[in-house]
């Protein structure tokens, strides 16, 4: 298939970009490389991509804000899969930064959705947060539950994608599907998440920020179970409804102290703790109920947090020690 992947140069989109190219599809990819974090890793993950040996890619340095940036791509391709994970990411950065959550998560979205409209795309594949569920009483969180209350800017403009998809696939007939990932972590990780904080002041010795004095539960998803749920629903593109929106998590909550425990013991370090009140935005725990798509793509997750962890810190030291 020929496959366009927005924010390719992304965590999740240069791991899922490796994963289809060694499956012999073609990828287009985009991403504008903005500097929301150290753009030196994202260009390490494009030099990863293009080491696969299989299929073709193309690299577009485009911003989805601007649609006279991408339209071309979609003149120049036949796309079969748009696969859209292009987003401002970040709870606690929406919240001074709020801008640029209209104009990446709505505008932008809005920008590729039209364009796989008039394009014919056969299947529209998004990226939506388990942050959407922020509010909610059920534990752990369903697709069914109700997920009108967002607590962060960033969690209104995902809820705000999944209606806006549904309209499409409703009027036009556009086959779109919305992926809630679940606090995904591993190998060329963001930054600005908690792994990747927790490691580099470990590292320093500098103390760690552990809000809500540490009591929280995340489901944390190892990046290559989150890849492999996503390729699943790729792959049943003519088979599955015209609009569906799946959890993609491990299932399976840890305590973060003993998450940062196990961190610190594959770093070799002792984690130095400041223990600190919630943040606003936040919620206090995260389980995926991926039932929906088990029983209908066969997503089963498979690495458990002392493998994932453990491969973590391994690449972290890697990457950032030698």
């Amino acid at each position: 298939m020929q496959i366009l992947i927005t924010g390719v140069a992304g965590f999740i989109g240069a791991n899922l970009a490796q994963k289809l190219l060694l499956q012999g599809h073609d990828v287009v990819g985009v991403d504008n490389l903005n500097h929301y974090y150290d753009v030196k890793l994202k260009l390490a993950r494009l030099k990863q991509i293009q080491l696969c040996s299989t299929g073709k890619f193309y690299f577009h340095q485009k911003d989805i804000v601007e649609s006279e940036q991408v339209q071309p791509l979609f003149d120049s391709h036949a796309f079969d899969v748009v696969i859209h994970l292009a987003a401002q990411a970040g709870v606690r950065h929406s919240i001074d930064h709020p801008k640029d959550y209209v104009d990446t998560n709505l505008l932008g979205f809005f920008n590729v959705l039209e364009l796989c409209r008039n394009h014919q795309v056969k299947h529209f594949i998004y990226a939506s947060s388990s942050s959407v569920y922020a509010g909610n009483d059920n534990f752990p969180f369903n697709e069914k539950d109700q997920v009108d209350k967002p607590i962060s800017l960033y969690a209104a403009t995902k809820k705000s994608n999944e209606l806006m998809a549904h309209s499409y696939s409703h009027l036009y007939k556009l086959k779109c599907t919305g992926l809630r990932f679940f606090t995904v972590y591993g190998p060329w990780g963001r930054p600005d998440m908690a792994p990747f904080k927790f490691a580099h002041k470990m590292l320093k010795g500098e103390p760690i920020p552990v809000y809500n004095n540490g009591r929280m539960l995340r489901d944390f998803t190892y990046i290559d179970d989150v890849v492999e749920g996503v390729k699943k629903v790729v792959e049943s593109t003519r088979e599955s409804p015209n609009y569906n929106i799946y959890n993609i998590g491990r299932g399976e909550p840890i305590e973060l102290m003993n998450f940062i425990d196990l961190l610190g013991e594959n770093l070799g370090v002792k984690p130095n703790l400041e223990m600190l009140p919630m943040q606003p935005g936040d919620v206090t725990r995260t389980m995926a109920d991926t039932n929906a798509l088990k029983e209908s793509h066969g997503y089963s997750p498979q690495i458990k947090i002392e493998q994932g962890v453990k491969l973590f810190a391994q690449w972290y030291k890697k990457y950032y020690l030698t």
